[in-house]
Order: structure tokens, then sequence, then C-alpha cells
């Protein structure tokens, strides 16, 4: 029996079967395909945020149309080559409208958010130290803010502040306030009982560098997980209340104010209402797709 040659033997040690050829690239591939696969909705997801982005950049390269220039003599039209989304009653691009409204929802849901995270994490870290009256008041003040339903609370404070795009951000911010203060007090709480920051105060770091080094990275490496899913509720609650007339006012290209103005045809015409309604829906999956994947893969890694 002749000898191997070398690069046989190389087969026959990354191949203990003794199959040669394309076996094993195959079998590569299709380990790929299977991981693909497994992560089909997180790529699908991202793929639709990444478009998503380029599309509050750069609207005006996928529309050539005015978002609130209207056309008398084109109202209403059904979907065709030169209005791919067809137009609303007043003869204005739906297309254009959408993707314009993006920037609005989208901007509106940040700013919500970004308070939201804000406040919740200074009320929180101010919760988990050791002053026990101002611990037990800031939790009477999320248990207070909690029992309203999230909508309610806007309502609320919209009714105080007044419309526009200002005031519904800071009403659906303050409503998510308790959900991020909750979670940083309890990671607060647990890391100043950590031995990392008990051996940091034995060799003699200061407080502050004990709070901004140790503390604080660790109390807050739950937040992006958890604002990633939390942009999907703010955006579809901002849209409700523009829905409600309590947004951005008409002829303001923003999602919710599309679907209240499509409410008037929509026994005539659908697509004012379906197109906006669809890239409100497939944003807030997007987020809660994506901020569940970081949520499972937090939670495996902790």
């Amino acid at each position: 029996m002749s000898e191997a040659t070398p690069s046989e033997a190389a087969t026959l040690l990354s191949d203990p079967s003794g199959r040669t050829g394309p076996a094993a690239p195959g079998a590569a591939i299709r380990r790929v395909i299977a991981v693909l696969w497994q992560w089909k909705g997180f790529l699908a997801a991202g793929a639709f945020l990444l478009l998503l982005a380029m599309v509050l950049a750069t609207p005006h390269l996928l529309t050539a149309y005015d978002p609130l220039e209207g056309d008398a003599l084109a109202g209403l039209r059904a979907p065709n080559a030169t209005h791919p989304f067809g137009t609303d009653r007043l003869g204005r691009d739906v297309l254009a409208r959408t993707l314009y409204g993006a920037r609005y929802s989208l901007s509106i849901g940040f700013g919500a958010t970004a308070i939201s995270v804000g406040f919740g994490v200074l009320l929180g870290i101010a919760g988990g130290q050791k002053s026990r009256l101002l611990d037990e008041t800031i939790c009477r003040l999320f248990d207070v803010i909690s029992s309203f339903p999230g909508v309610l609370m806007a309502l609320l404070v919209v009714t105080f502040l007044g419309q526009g795009m200002l005031n519904v951000a800071i009403a659906v911010g303050v409503a998510g306030i308790p959900k991020f203060g909750r979670v940083v007090r309890a990671q607060t709480q647990l890391a100043r009982n950590a031995d990392y920051v008990t051996q940091a105060y034995i060799y003699g770091r200061s407080r502050a560098a004990v709070f901004f080094h140790h503390l604080l990275p660790n109390v807050l490496l739950a937040i992006p997980v958890i604002a990633t899913v939390y942009v999907g509720t703010t955006i579809l609650a901002v849209s409700s209340l523009s829905f409600l007339g309590l947004g951005p006012q008409p002829p303001t290209p923003e999602w919710g104010v599309m679907l209240a103005e499509s409410r008037d045809v929509l026994r005539i015409a659908w697509w004012p209402g379906v197109f906006p309604g669809a890239a409100l829906t497939l944003t807030v999956i997007a987020f809660t797709v994506i901020g569940n994947a970081l949520q499972r893969r937090f939670e495996r890694r902790g």
C-alpha cells in the first residue's frame, strides 16, 4: 500500500472519516446557513433598521416629491408607477410622507427614551444609596407614576403641558422613568455591596473614584439592552398620542398624524393608512426583536 501524500494526510487529519473533495467546504457552508437561519429574525430586523437609518439621513434620494405639497387634481390616486404608495385626499405623495414621517416619529421616540433613561438612571442611583428616606421617597414616586397606564400618564402630562412634539416626548418619557429607575436602583444596591467595591475602598480609592470606575459602569450595563426594546414602545406611544391629536399637528408628515388623517377615507382608499401603519409596525417589531436578542445574550453572559 502506497503512503499518503502530505496533502492527503492533512485531509485525513481534518476529516477522520476519510472523505475528500468538496465535503468539508459543503459542511462549512451548511453550518453558516444554519447559523444565519438561527439568527434570521435578528438579521432581518437589523437590515430593516439599517434601511430606516438611510431613510432618516437621505429621504430625498428615495422620493422626488415634497411631503407637504399637494395636488388637488391627484387626490386619492391608487398606488401606481408615479406614486408607488398612492396619494392622500389632498394629492400628497404617501411614499414621501411616510419616508419623511420616520424623522418625526423616531426623533420623538428617541427623545422620550432619552428622558426616561436620563431621569430613571439619576433617580435609581440616588435611591440605591444608603439614605433610607430618599430611597423610600423615590420608590413612592415610581409607584405613583406606575399606577397610571403609560398612555394615560402621557395624556395627563400633555394636558398640563399642551400639544407639540417636545411636550409629547416629555409626556412619554415621564411615563417610562420607573421602568429604568427600578432596574438601576436594584443594580446600584447590588453593586454597592459587591466585593470589588469593598476591595476598592480597602485599597484607598476615593468615593468618587469608586463610583465612576467601579459602581457606575456595572450599574449601567443593562440599560442599553432595555432601552433598545423601549424605543419601539415609545414610538408606538408617540404615534398613539399623535393619532388622538395631541402630538404634531397636520400637515406634519408624522405616522400617527397620517393614520388619523386616513380614517375619513379608509372605506374608499386603503393606502393612506396602510403604508404608514406598516412602517410603524415594522419599526416597532424591529426594535423589539433586536432588544430581545440583546437581552438573551446579556442574560446568558450574566
